[in-house]
């Protein structure tokens, strides 16, 4: 029963966070049509047009925040967080203009965010994966997503698999794993005891 439960809710969540984020871009569509209309409000006005340029300064802000927000709906990635974050905090320092220790913080917060996203973030963990069937050929894989996978003669990416598990004398099943310099070889598939799919990882820089 838990499983089924399990299974309705993640379809629950998913579907949830499909429509919030068609509503965010909505809402995001109008606010920009509208501020491509407001452009008439600038005036020669000093006092005025720096009013008016803090206006749009922070509804532009607001609207990439919101962007972000709408990636980081649908792609759960660390560097779609690290984004929404980035530009929160830099929408904080520019358009808040309060004391210098504030924007200094803000800078620190910046820096910090940085050295996170080089130091603390796993490369797989930003990352696409393609699944292709164990009797491609290789090189055709390598000319089609400049990868370098190692390979001899004409052998296919089912092949290699094998070999390369079991020169690490790792168990071939599903779920079972290869790793090269960019990217990962995984078992996501297999029939009668054969390998039929393999899931190509690769790492988004």
């Amino acid at each position: 029963m838990q499983k089924y439960v399990n299974a309705f809710l993640t379809k629950l969540t998913t579907i949830l966070e499909f429509v919030i984020a068609i509503i965010l871009s909505v809402g995001i569509i109008i606010m920009t049509v509208g501020e491509i209309f407001s452009f008439r409000q600038f005036s020669l006005d000093a006092t005025l047009s720096m009013a008016t340029y803090d206006t749009l300064v922070t509804t532009c802000f607001t609207l990439i925040i919101g962007v972000e927000l709408i990636r980081m709906l649908y792609q759960h990635t660390p560097h779609t967080v690290f984004e929404v974050l980035l530009f929160a905090i830099a929408r904080q320092i520019v358009i808040d203009h309060s004391s210098p220790l504030n924007s200094l913080i803000g800078v620190i917060a910046i820096a910090v965010l940085f050295a996170t996203r080089k130091f603390l973030f796993v490369a797989f963990d930003e990352s696409e994966k393609i699944i292709f069937r164990s009797n491609q050929k290789i090189r055709h894989i390598n000319h089609l997503l400049h990868v370098h996978i190692p390979y001899k003669d004409d052998e296919t990416i089912g092949e290699m698999m094998e070999a390369k598990l079991s020169e690490e004398k790792q168990e071939i099943g599903v779920g079972a794993c290869a790793y090269f310099a960019d990217f990962g070889l995984r078992i996501a598939k297999m029939t009668d005891g054969k390998i039929t799919r393999i899931e190509l990882i690769r790492s988004i820089h």
